[in-house]
């Protein structure tokens, strides 16, 4: 994230020859990449991952759609239809939406409001270009002060219920739920039928247990500093239970696998966690 979206010391082109080196059918977008800021780059680096035989399914995005300023709301939407031109013009399907940042000031009502407002008018400009706006059960974003307004599942549920569309649906992240404090089956049953894409992700704590955690991090700034990205399939999510019911659900949406931090060795593994898996629960025909 910092080499890639801050200090630019790595390139979208390095970035792009290691991932596509890979055994994975695309590469997840992320709206912060340092070089996306120009317009002009977006073809550029569609072709570059086409040329390796990837697709560029989803991109990664965090509007802050619960600003208690009309105009600085306008502005999100805005961001947000930028975004959706983006990953059209590189070819995907999904673009990621977020609730915003779970400020003290705002009821649950008025977060709401907020939040469905601003997705709908969202909606309206990304159905118009075929895109599918997926809402993640997040935690923060690495740049927000507070964690997400929807981030427990009660809220979470209220919104998704909300919002009925055929562009709309949920980006299920298992292991966002632990910070919540909830069961990451149980959030999973309660939308799994409108459930698009995944992030395949695992997180284990350094020290202490999750109820430290979560008291730690509720309104904390920053991000998590007891729990981390991990190798997927080695920290605390049952995957042979998330697959199973997503399975039932009759899913058949991008999995997009989150890990990395400690380097290609890692992510390798997570790669062939993940793929395995996905043959156990989703066999190809002969």
């Amino acid at each position: 994230m910092q080499a890639l979206c801050k200090d630019g010391s790595m390139k979208l082109s390095e970035w792009i020859a290691l991932a596509t080196e890979l055994d994975v059918d695309g590469l997840e977008w992320y709206a912060g990449f340092l070089e996306m800021q120009d317009e002009k780059n977006w073809t550029i680096f569609r072709s570059m991952v086409e040329d390796k035989g990837k697709k560029i399914p989803m991109l990664c995005c965090s509007p802050d759609f619960t600003l208690t300023d009309a105009a600085l709301r306008r502005k999100e939407v805005e961001k947000q239809f930028r975004w959706i031109d983006m990953i059209h013009t590189l070819g995907g399907q999904y673009c990621r939406v977020l609730s915003g940042q779970r400020r003290p000031e705002l009821t649950e009502e008025e977060g709401l409001k907020m939040a469905v407002d601003c997705i709908e008018e969202s909606l309206a400009y990304a159905s118009a270009l075929g895109i599918t706006l997926i809402i993640e059960n997040h935690y923060k974003d690495d740049f927000w002060h507070y964690p997400e307004f929807a981030q427990k599942m009660g809220v979470f549920c209220k919104l998704v219920e909300r919002i009925d569309h055929p562009n709309f649906g949920v980006n299920y992240d298992p292991s966002n739920a632990f910070l919540a404090g909830d069961d990451p089956l149980e959030l999973l049953a309660k939308v799994v039928d409108r459930v698009k894409t995944m992030h395949a992700s695992d997180r284990y704590l350094i020290s202490g247990t999750l109820e430290d955690l979560r008291n730690e991090e509720m309104d904390s700034l920053g991000y998590a500093k007891r729990l981390r990205h991990g190798e997927v399939g080695k920290g605390l999510n049952d995957y042979d239970a998330i697959f199973s019911l997503l399975k039932t659900a009759c899913f058949n949406g991008w999995i997009s696998i989150e890990d990395g931090v400690d380097g290609m060795d890692q992510l390798v593994r997570s790669v062939d966690f993940v793929r395995q898996k996905m043959m156990q629960y989703w066999p190809v025909n002969p």
